[in-house]
């Protein structure tokens, strides 16, 4: 059997933790590749070593003196190789850093090093070979993930290597510039690793036990998750359910391979599987509740809407030309409404209404801000009678109304809009009425 395991900031602050994530490393010899993230936040207050390389090279770039930034970062460094009673240098690597934000070698290269640095320490630390992500992860001319050219790369450089250290969250094109995925892409150079050399198992080691049923800052000790489907964590991460980058998943969907998601500080723990299908059954009807705010709802009525073809076309035409994006897009027979993030359509609002005036010729347009949106997502709703009802029973109790609902049709979840200040009572009633009332 051969394992990916992968390190999050938090896993890597210090070398307390240092020592934590290697004692995991090698209590099981199937752990053969290893990924690490940037060292996190040590304690409350303190600042990730990504955000400290950002604010550097901000410095950097605007032609300042940046010494003393960068000499901060390297003590975070020589903290943990100290701690790790280890006989190592990082001078070497700090000066060529020097050397290259003085070149203005781009943001990301900067970004980058958090992860370069630590894999660096990691490799030494447990003996194992060291391979640059910029070696293996390639990104086309137009900066999108290249992943026929990155399972060739990976594959042919990791034959030659039993066990091997390989950092997180950047790759390069083909010239050899550095870029980045977005903040939180080690998990997809995890599962990149993992797809391509065909891993049993991805090994994701974070600070919590696997995902729980809803966010513990709305729930207080929300129930665990035991096994989720790839369908399912797609739906929870996508509405805002942050254990797992949402891109991490389609590297190893496309394998077959599971995901585990593990606690680094309670390592006893078996967390939670994530997999393509299962026959087992969850705890409890619903799998998961996420949600997100600011939404505002655009709202398009027209006389015999239904019978007129291309209508939707037309009225989707409008945001695109705007460079917006749609959320959910319920209809009825003389109604469409379409959910866009608030944010990116307050500057563009009057321009999208004339647009679809222009294009759709409707008979009103209508816009509602401040709405959230909840994604109650469960491969054991499509069997289970009544859950809707339950749910809406729920909010009816709790004095929350009901601005949207959405089902697709796959029954595996159902998408419902409140108000803004509705969102952590709803989340809460809904909760109450699937896990807290089964318990």
């Amino acid at each position: 059997m051969v394992k990916v395991v992968k390190f999050g900031g938090s896993s890597l602050a210090s070398a307390e933790q240092f020592k934590k994530a290697a004692a995991i490393i090698k209590a099981e010899d199937d752990r053969k590749y290893v990924v690490p993230s940037a060292p996190g936040k040590r304690r409350s207050g303190d600042t990730k070593v990504t955000d400290m390389l950002y604010q550097t090279y901000d410095i950097a770039e605007k032609n300042g003196n940046y010494s003393k930034e960068l000499a901060a970062i390297k003590a975070r460094y020589d903290e943990i190789i100290k701690g790790l009673g280890m006989d190592f240098s990082l001078d070497d690597e700090f000066k060529i850093i020097d050397e290259k934000f003085k070149e203005k070698a781009g943001v990301d290269y900067a970004a980058s090093r958090g992860e370069y640095l630590n894999g660096r320490i990691m490799s030494a630390y447990l003996g194992y070979e060291f391979v640059d992500a910029a070696e293996v992860i390639r990104f086309d001319e137009d900066g999108v993930f290249d992943s026929s050219a990155t399972g060739t790369l990976m594959r042919k450089r990791l034959s030659d290597c039993e066990r091997a250290v390989i950092p997180g969250f950047y790759g390069a094109y083909a010239n050899g510039r550095v870029k980045t995925f977005s903040r939180g892409g080690s998990d997809i150079t995890g599962s990149i690793v993992a797809g391509a050399i065909r891993a049993d198992v991805y090994e994701n080691w974070t600070d919590v036990s696997g995902f729980m049923v809803a966010d513990p800052r709305i729930i207080d000790n929300p129930e665990s998750i035991d096994t989720i489907t790839y369908r399912e964590l797609r739906e929870l991460a996508y509405m805002g359910a942050s254990v797992l980058h949402e891109e991490a998943i389609f590297p190893v969907r496309k394998e077959g391979i599971p995901i585990n998601i593990r606690n680094t500080n309670a390592p006893e723990a078996s967390g939670t599987w994530i997999v393509e299908s299962t026959c087992q059954k969850p705890k409890y009807v619903i799998t998961g509740i996420a949600g997100k705010k600011g939404f505002c709802s655009v709202n398009i009525e027209k006389e015999l809407m239904n019978s007129e073809i291309g209508f939707g076309r037309k009225v989707l035409q409008a945001f695109e030309d705007y460079g917006l994006s749609f959320e959910h897009v319920p209809s009825g027979i003389d109604t469409l409404t379409v959910f866009v993030h608030q944010d990116e359509f307050m500057d563009k609002e009057q321009q999208v209404v004339s647009a679809i005036h222009r294009l759709a010729d409707p008979d009103t347009v209508d816009i509602e801000a401040d709405i959230a949106l909840i994604a109650v997502v469960g491969r054991g709703m499509k069997s289970t009678r009544g859950t809707a009802g339950r749910i809406f029973s729920a909010l009816a109790h709790a004095n929350v109304n009901v601005k949207m609902i959405d089902q697709g049709s796959s029954e595996l979840n159902i998408i419902i809009g409140v108000a803004n200040q509705d969102f952590e009572t709803a989340i809460k009633a809904i909760y109450d009425i699937f896990v807290t009332a089964a318990l």
